[in-house]
């Protein structure tokens, strides 16, 4: 697997509320140094198009000609790229009053997740609600989960028979769907997923793209209308469920439980839409880095065979050469797939930028960031392994999200042997949020136990 680009690490972006803002001035009227600017000759749009079309090349380059800060415009915004670890550094150490995260996401997660839940929330209610997840995100929790992970993944399978040619990440896209919402919304919710149901969480994660991002909620795209459509029929689904599990008076251990009895600071308990809220949250914000990076670790696994063989002995060598029932603790051995789970993460980090709203000024190699500024760094030094992000924004469901990826690829490679179609191994696809493969193709023949 080949060493990527400095650029590759991630990314930092700081927006400025409206293009040409005058720029702060620092303490005892010291004049400020403004990032380099990339003008550009294309009113509004300012570097859309080059950056939408390929944002690596885009960055390689400003970054050769500029150096590790720089501004730029797109869609009538300014935005200012951090690149190096003193970038991530600002990051990930700020406090959310100085770089905001929620000036910049709530935009793109109210819509999908809905009012009174992540970003649309103060930050010290946010920590609140991250806080009660991770409750029922636990190892105890985890051993529950990797039977029920290794079942869906068997049973989904079972479609694909002896061997043939599928796509991969449209594959793994349901699969990871099925088995987030098994264990974590509970056996209920697991029960209602339909085609029509999956279809809905489809039109609803159809939410996170660039134009959600870029562009005015109001506007009438068929998206919009699909993705809005969407919220309210599974909202109403959850509630069922929740006024179902309240009026029982049964109790099961699951997430969905632990949000009916944690409660605030205050003594308050969550109402039914802060639960539902969390619920979707809690699938849609792993969904798609999930299912990006499985699909990937499968063409990384595809196009080194050698690496594939060594993990396919692994799981003998851990497990037993039966290859019995997975466990929680014999995915903790699993060491060869572990570090090829973590390289792909390294090669293929499914978000390139991590954005906050600068709210005060900001300097980093010399320069200052006036507020308004949106900021997007890219680390590689220290923090240049950042694929579950650090700090206060580290993401709660780094643990789960390994326990749920080694457990498929687990039984993947137990089932199956995996090879590139005629050497083709997929290009990125840099057009949407999430960095997913063009073209995901495998080919797979099933293993003679």
């Amino acid at each position: 697997m080949a060493t990527r680009s400095l650029l590759e690490a991630g990314g930092a972006l700081l927006q400025r509320a409206a293009a040409g803002s005058p720029l702060s001035t620092a303490p005892h009227c010291v004049l400020q140094k403004p990032p380099p600017f990339i003008a550009s000759p294309v009113p509004f749009l300012g570097h859309a198009v080059a950056f939408g079309r390929s944002p690596i090349r885009f960055l390689e380059a400003a970054y050769e000609t500029y150096g590790p800060v720089f501004s730029f415009t797109m869609v009538g915004k300014t935005f200012t790229y951090l690149l190096g670890s003193d970038a991530a550094s600002l990051l990930f150490n700020s406090k959310n009053e100085d770089l905001n995260a929620e000036d910049v996401y709530s935009r793109l997660t109210t819509p999908v997740f809905g009012k009174g839940v992540a970003y649309d929330v103060p930050n010290p209610v946010f920590l609140e609600q991250k806080k009660m997840l991770k409750t029922g995100l636990n190892i105890a929790q985890f051993k529950r989960h990797v039977p029920v992970i290794e079942k869906e993944t068997k049973d989904y399978f079972k479609s694909w028979g002896q061997n043939g040619e599928r796509n991969l990440f449209e594959a793994l896209s349901e699969l990871i769907i099925l088995t987030a919402s098994h264990c974590l919304h509970g056996k209920e919710i697991r029960s209602l997923l339909n085609e029509k149901v999956a279809q809905l969480y489809a039109d609803l994660d159809g939410g996170f793209t660039h134009a959600a991002w870029l562009l005015p909620g109001w506007l009438p795209l068929p998206s919009f209308r699909r993705r809005d459509r969407a919220h309210r029929e599974i909202k109403n689904i959850f509630y069922k469920v929740i006024q179902k599990r309240r009026q029982s008076g049964e109790r099961e251990d699951d997430m969905l439980q632990t949000l009916l009895d944690v409660r605030y600071k205050d003594d308050r308990l969550l109402t039914d839409d802060e639960i539902a809220g969390m619920l979707i949250g809690l699938l849609l914000a792993g969904q798609h880095t999930s299912s990006t990076t499985s699909a990937w670790l499968g063409f990384f696994l595809a196009r080194d065979k050698s690496i594939q063989e060594q993990c396919y002995v692994e799981q003998k060598a851990v497990c037993g050469d039966d290859l019995p029932p997975l466990s929680y603790d014999q995915l903790k051995d699993l060491n060869l797939l572990d570090r090829c789970l973590k390289e792909t993460l390294r090669l293929r980090p499914p978000i390139m930028t991590m954005m906050r709203m600068a709210r005060t000024p900001q300097t980093v190699a010399g320069y200052t960031i006036p507020p308004g500024h949106q900021d997007n760094p890219a680390a590689g030094e220290k923090f240049s392994y950042v694929p579950f992000g650090a700090g206060r924004h580290r993401c709660i469901g780094e643990n789960f999200a390994y326990v749920q990826i080694k457990t498929i690829w687990s039984t993947l490679l137990r089932l199956y042997e995996f090879d590139l179609i005629d050497g083709y191994f997929p290009t990125i696809n840099y057009t949407t949020m999430i960095h997913t493969p063009n073209h995901p193709v495998i080919r797979y023949k099933r293993r003679l136990c």
